[in-house]
């Protein structure tokens, strides 16, 4: 099968289409045939090793073994591991698979898959499971968003806070997203009530309040956010820009220090792989409230553009890869 792979850390031009030969599914997986997958920030930063924290986990001076990318997976079951049940081949399904998916088949284990539903075709159904997941934790399970309460999206222009901003207008939220000016006009189409342009102004310059703030993107101080926040608003920390070494985790120790000592809520939002989260979706998929923001799909072969076009940071929602 073709596959696209890297065997050193760098930038895109690191990245090789292969013939490698086809996963052989383990009892709990599901061999998926691959219709499409899309790309996180996360695997930019696995191919870059940035924040170099990155290397204590996946390989010091190289990556371990030949990595192969892709996270989200929408495809056709083509054969099930002797203790898969409640999956067939021919079954249509999505889900976040941990990597691997950017090639004609990947072996998923079958607790991170989910029927797709057929209001979401293989490329919508591809650019959801990780982004929408992390959203959908972000703003209703630590977030806990109410009808009416004001929430703050910083990122609201990308995978995370384009569905962040979608989810919380379903719940009834007063949604404002910060963008830079050029994809204010997009977030503002998510259903954003208002945006901030982060290059004219800071979102806690100003006399409002938020009852949440959903932190997807750039890198702010944590006293910029309890600024922001009511006396008991919520944090709620997906990830965005920090320093060389490690990123946006230094933000999160900070917030997790201080914590125990504030009325605000300061929460980490960990990476979601329990599927059911899509289930809980769907409804909103169905009636339309809730959709990938889709910004270009790329052929199998132009993968390598897909990341050199994520990279320079002009995507709107997400990029997809089909088969």
């Amino acid at each position: 099968m073709k596959a696209w792979v890297y065997t050193r850390y760098g930038s895109p031009d690191t990245l090789e289409l292969r013939e490698v030969p086809v996963p052989v599914p383990g009892p709990k997986e599901v061999l998926v045939k691959v219709q499409a997958t899309s790309l996180n920030s996360a695997d930019l930063r696995l191919l870059r090793a940035d924040p170099a924290l990155i290397r204590l986990f996946f390989g010091l001076r190289r990556p371990r073994g030949t990595r192969i990318p892709g996270m989200d997976v929408a495809g056709v079951v083509e054969a099930v591991g002797s203790r898969v049940t409640g999956f067939a081949v021919g079954d249509a399904v999505y889900g976040e698979s941990g990597g691997k998916c950017l090639a004609d088949f990947a072996a998923v284990k079958a607790s991170r898959l989910t029927y797709r539903p057929d209001t979401l075709d293989p490329i919508e159904a591809a650019a959801t499971p990780l982004a929408a997941l992390t959203a959908l934790e972000a703003v209703v399970c630590v977030g806990r968003v109410e009808s009416g309460g004001r929430v703050l999206v910083t990122g609201a222009s990308g995978g995370v806070g384009s569905f962040a901003v979608q989810i919380a207008k379903a719940h009834g939220a007063h949604v404002t997203g910060v963008c830079s000016g050029a994809k204010g006009d997009f977030v503002l189409s998510l259903g954003a009530d208002r945006i901030i342009d982060y290059d004219a102004e800071g979102f806690a310059d100003g006399p409002e309040l938020y009852d949440l703030i959903v932190h997807a993107g750039g890198a702010y101080p944590l006293k910029t956010f309890r600024r922001a926040l009511t006396p008991r608003g919520t944090l709620a920390l997906v990830g965005g820009d920090g320093g060389k070494f490690v990123g946006p985790v230094g933000l999160l120790i900070r917030s997790l220090l201080v914590s125990p000592f504030v009325r605000q809520r300061l929460r980490t939002v960990s990476d979601p792989t329990d599927p059911k989260g899509l289930d809980t979706l769907a409804p909103f998929f169905a009636n339309g409230t809730v959709r990938p923001a889709i910004d270009r799909i790329f052929p199998l072969a132009d993968a390598a553009d897909a990341f050199r076009y994520l990279e320079a940071r002009k995507v709107r929602g997400k990029v997809v890869i089909s088969m």
